[in-house]
Parts: C-alpha cells; sequence; structure tokens
C-alpha cells in the first residue's frame, strides 16, 4: 500500500516522465484534481485506471476513502490538473491523512512551475520564497515585501486577469525591482517577459494573448522600509514633561499635543497628567 505523488506536465506532454507514465499505469487508483482533464492525459497514454477526483472541495472527506484503500492494499496516485501536487494545489490533506495512518508517501518527481520559472529567471536563486498566490489589493504589497524581508527573490502565480492590476501595484510600490514573468509556460502562448515592472507593463499592452494562460512572476528587489511606530520607550508622564519643556506650553497643551499625534485614547493621557500633577 503506497500513495504516490506524481507530478504531471505543465501543459507540454512531452514533460512527463518514463516513471510517472509506469506509476500511473500500475496504481490501482487515481486521485485527481479534476477527473475531466486528467482522463485526456491518461487516455493519451493509453492508462486505463478507476479516476476518482480529489480536490479543494471534497478532499477531506474524500480522503477517507483513499486512505481505506490503501489499508486494505490497494495504490493510489495522486495527480493534480498540471505540474506537482500539493504545491498551491489540492492533495496536501490526503498526504497528511495517508502518512497519519503509516501508509508510504512516495514522490514521484517532475514539472513544477515555480521551478521552471526560477532557473529561467538569470537570478541567483539560491535562496527563494515561494508566495502562492497573492492576496488581493494593498495586501500583495505587504506579502511582497515581508517575503522581501527575508530573501531578495519572491516567487507568486497570478491568473491572467489580475496580471495588470498586481504588476501596476509592484511598479508603484517597487519600482526599480527586477522581474521574470514567465507566461503558459510550456503550452501555446508561452512567453518570458523581463525588466522593471514599467517595462513589463509595456510589453503586456502590446500583446493581445496577455490574457491567456497563467503567469508565475520571479521577483528580484528590496522589502519596503516600514514606517517607525510611535515611541513608546518612556512613560507617558515623562513624554508630556518632555513637550512641557520642548514647547514651553502647560500640561494641558502638552496633553492635547500627545493625543494629536498619536492617537492615544484621551482617558489614558488625562490619568497621566494626573499622576504628573502628583509628582511636580
Amino acid at each position: 500500500m503506497s500513495l504516490y505523488v506524481v507530478a504531471t506536465p505543465l501543459g507540454n506532454l512531452e514533460d512527463i516522465t518514463a516513471r510517472a507514465i509506469r506509476v500511473l499505469g500500475e496504481v490501482d487508483i487515481i486521485a485527481a484534481e479534476d477527473t475531466r482533464h486528467s482522463r485526456i492525459l491518461l487516455a493519451h497514454f493509453d492508462i486505463k485506471k478507476p479516476v476518482f477526483s480529489c480536490h479543494k472541495f471534497n478532499e477531506g472527506k474524500r480522503g477517507d476513502f483513499f486512505v481505506s484503500a490503501m489499508l486494505e492494499g490497494k495504490s493510489v496516485a495522486l495527480i493534480s490538473d498540471a505540474g506537482t501536487p500539493c504545491i498551491s494545489d489540492p492533495g496536501s490533506l490526503l498526504v497528511k491523512a495517508a502518512a497519519e495512518a503509516g501508509i508510504t508517501v512516495i514522490p514521484v518527481c517532475g514539472a513544477n512551475a515555480v521551478a521552471a520559472a526560477v532557473s529561467v529567471s538569470g537570478f541567483d536563486a539560491s535562496r527563494f520564497i515561494f508566495v502562492g498566490f497573492l492576496p488581493r489589493g494593498k495586501s500583495a504589497v505587504a506579502a511582497l515585501s515581508n517575503a522581501l524581508s527575508a530573501s531578495p527573490v519572491a516567487v507568486f502565480y497570478e491568473s491572467p486577469r489580475r496580471i495588470i492590476g498586481v504588476l501596476e501595484l509592484i511598479a508603484q510600490n517597487f519600482p526599480t525591482a527586477q522581474i521574470c514573468l514567465c507566461n503558459d509556460i510550456s503550452k501555446k502562448f508561452e512567453r518570458i517577459y523581463r525588466g522593471t515592472p514599467a517595462e513589463i507593463l509595456a510589453e503586456l499592452s502590446q500583446n493581445p494573448s496577455a490574457e491567456k494562460g497563467e503567469y508565475t512572476c520571479v521577483l528580484h528587489g528590496e522589502p519596503i522600509a516600514q514606517e517607525s511606530e510611535p515611541d513608546d520607550t518612556f512613560s507617558l508622564e515623562a513624554r508630556l514633561a518632555d513637550i512641557m519643556v520642548k514647547k514651553d506650553c502647560t500640561l494641558k497643551e502638552a496633553a492635547a499635543d500627545l493625543f494629536a499625534k498619536e492617537k492615544i485614547p484621551k482617558k489614558e493621557i488625562y490619568a497621566a497628567t494626573l499622576r504628573l500633577k502628583n509628582l511636580l
């Protein structure tokens, strides 16, 4: 009994490994992200095995079925629509359940969009951060900045409908960053863009096929400098006294100034003024 995590081609069927073909032909059951999509691949290689869905909406419940089958002595192959399962794709819950049940989990290596994009980026990728699909809006900027704080290279996936908006955010916040943007890797509309965010946006605007095929982006840049937080090292009483000395003002005026600058709750400032009065 074994669970094989099998990488399948990103698009070009020639990228499948001989081992993947053999394993898919030998297992008892195939767990596929989309059975309709996977049957095209299996038919091409004349692989005739029972195929059951295992996607993000049913993985938790369907996992029991696969684990039970493996505990009965059957072998299962897990595949996603393209590339390596569990990398921003379903499958991790099934792998976890199988491992916890004492079932041997075996990787069958092969295509992966992250590795493919990084390999052609030209960046020093001895260390990089993969952030999956970015959150929407300005949260994407924060996610990239956090990633670049840990590594000079960040990699993420993006859909064709959102790529322009995301690159516009990057252009505003990381204007000098260098990007290797891979579109539709190994498929019909495959194209690689290189340059700054603004340069790539200009290229995309000239490409009528820009909204076709998924994107993998490799970003080389620096994190955004974070705004410093208000200095709360000193007590409110000390900060009030400091304002009074520096501005030659009354305690009441100092309290108003502190509230205007740091938006500290008025109750806390008032309590601090009472304590300061008792000290003076």
